[in-house]
């Protein structure tokens, strides 16, 4: 398997764009993510009549997988042990097999305590641009100088 190209720190610039990231949260999938998180189904994630009972439209994407889908932007782009902070707001609930986009926009970049830290704003959408999920997040890159 060839190395993945990692951006280096000095490589990345203010408003550079990471993304995006096309995907969706299958019932499947999300079945799955529930029994391995150890969440009893049926529940508001996996069932039309638990979801109606806690007033929700629709079983719903778990926020802890919708924030997993996001850190998978980042750590496709630098690195499985590069994401230090992820911080999001959840603005609408996140629907199962539709299409959705993820996307970052770098909006800091600084050394500190020997880290070269990238700061971006992240955002989940739709296609049609219904923002689900945003926030900020700080990942680490290897400097091209070491």
């Amino acid at each position: 398997m060839a190395k993945k190209n990692i951006p280096h720190f000095e490589d990345v610039q203010l408003g550079d764009e990471i993304g995006p990231l096309e995907t969706q949260a299958p019932d499947a999938g999300v079945a799955g993510f529930c029994q391995v998180w150890g969440n009893p189904m049926p529940n508001r994630f996996t069932d039309q009549s638990a979801a109606e009972t806690v007033r929700l439209p629709f079983p719903i994407v778990p926020g802890i997988m919708s924030m997993a889908m996001m850190a998978r932007l980042l750590t496709d782009w630098a690195g499985p042990d590069s994401v230090k902070d992820i911080d999001l707001v959840f603005r609408q609930s996140i629907p199962h097999n539709k299409p959705l986009l993820i996307s970052a926009t770098i909006t800091d970049t600084r050394q500190q305590n020997g880290e070269n830290l990238v700061e971006c704003d992240i955002l989940m959408t739709s296609p049609t641009g219904d923002r689900y999920v945003g926030g900020k997040a700080i990942v680490a890159l290897p400097s091209r100088q070491c």
